[in-house]
């Protein structure tokens, strides 16, 4: 079963294109539309389904109008408009963190270890709604808002899927 943790937000679908089927894809950064894939997932029902991409073609750099296979019509299609679309996290390519920038994102699904070696919980969503990007973190039903800040990162083991914190005094209460 496809989890959350390893899928990759990389765009929304918008609203159905035309008589045959098409949607229009908003990728969220221009480099997602380099990436070559057989099928995108889509959240249906907190279910991960994927959907056989029949064609893409490009509108703009973020931009395109996407065809699955046996979604054939303007009225199926408009089913599944505001959708958001993942690929697996294994499809994603290599990222040089020198060329592009860092994404907050991948770390959706890693756990939160402090300098004093506490658990403090998974990262289950990241909120980039203000200019201060904030990791979600949820344990025992509880969830704390942790800045997202390369300043507070002491180490990553990505083997672990872990991430190493130096948090100020009084952060986490």
């Amino acid at each position: 079963m496809i989890t959350k943790e390893s899928v990759y937000k990389i765009g929304k679908l918008q609203k159905s294109h035309g008589i045959k089927g098409e949607i229009v894809l908003l990728y969220d950064k221009p480099e997602y539309t380099d990436i070559d894939v057989d099928f995108y997932f889509m959240d249906i029902e907190s279910i991960f389904v994927p959907f056989m991409i029949e064609e893409i073609n490009f509108m703009t750099d973020t931009r395109g109008k996407v065809k699955f296979e046996d979604i054939d019509s303007q009225e199926e299609a408009s089913k599944y408009s505001n959708i958001d679309i993942y690929i697996l996290k294994s499809e994603m390519p290599e990222i040089d963190k020198d060329d592009k920038p860092f994404d907050w994102d991948w770390f959706v699904g890693y756990t939160i270890i402090d300098h004093n070696n506490n658990n403090i919980g998974k990262i289950v969503d990241i909120d980039n709604s203000t200019i201060n990007i904030l990791f979600v973190v949820e344990k025992d039903g509880e969830e704390n808002l942790i800045p997202a800040t390369e300043d507070f990162i002491t180490s990553i083991d990505e083997e672990t899927k872990t991430i190493y914190l130096e948090l100020p005094e009084g952060l986490i209460e």
